[in-house]
């Protein structure tokens, strides 16, 4: 199935992650009811719903993921740890606010707007093992399971799909100009409140796959990233960031 439709390795999860996402409720703002028809005291329920979901997904097609040769470059891991400088560093800025609300967009800024759900205070009148347990799945989801769906997604299909009809033979990391104007203009619009951040961090990794031409630099890169971004919001308490 996955030779026939070579497609399927690279959207199937995403797809799937994505589309689950979308249930997840936001975090409402001081006095104001919850939007949506699932209350935020359930996002633990739904976060757990869609990484379920996304891993049967990623068995599927873990035979297309196979046939990348599983290697690592030392340099994918120092960019992951730069990685983290320039995502939080740039979302300290607020140049999303700063530049948007004047203009009276602030309305696409706040689509960005994650969940920021803190398991510590939601989840206070529960035994102590509950937001350890759901904090360890947030951590297996942004380490083990986005990089993995979001770097074969943008890598593995998105950046190459304009370049040639038979896409999935061009190799990871080639670039065009279309290639590279896509690789700019997923993270800003899959991250509107954080774009300055996304478009500077997928630009380092869109460099990485160009230099190794290896798909698995972009997803190590892209989980110690999240790794140290789990650490940093968790010492940090700046939720928002999740």
């Amino acid at each position: 199935m996955l030779t026939r439709y070579p497609w399927l390795t690279f959207l199937l999860p995403f797809v799937v992650f994505m589309a689950v996402g979308s249930l997840e409720p936001k975090r409402p703002a001081s006095g104001e009811a919850a939007a949506g028809w699932i209350g935020y005291e359930s996002y633990p329920i739904v976060y757990a719903v869609k990484i379920g979901l996304t891993l049967a997904a990623m068995l599927v097609v873990l035979p297309g993921y196979r046939r990348f040769p599983f290697r690592l470059s030392p340099l994918a891991l120092l960019v992951g740890a730069a990685g983290i400088v320039l995502w939080v560093g740039f979302c300290q800025l607020h140049w999303e606010e700063k530049i948007f609300a004047p203009l009276g967009a602030k309305w696409l800024v706040d689509l960005g707007v994650r969940s920021g759900y803190d398991p510590f205070k939601e989840l206070r009148h529960c035994a102590a093992g509950w937001q350890w347990a759901f904090l360890g799945l947030r951590v297996f989801g942004l380490v083990a399971v986005v990089p993995v769906i979001e770097e074969f997604f943008l890598r593995g299909f998105l950046m190459r799909w304009p370049i040639a009809e038979r896409w999935w033979e061009v190799p990871v990391g080639t670039l065009t100009g279309m290639a590279l104007l896509l690789g700019t203009l997923y993270p800003v619009l899959s991250h509107p409140a954080e774009m300055f951040a996304a478009v500077a961090w997928f630009t380092l990794v869109t460099l990485l796959a160009w230099k190794t031409k290896n798909i698995w630099d972009c997803v190590a890169a892209h989980a110690v990233t999240n790794l140290l971004l789990g650490v940093y919001v968790v010492s940090s308490g700046e939720w928002r960031l999740l």
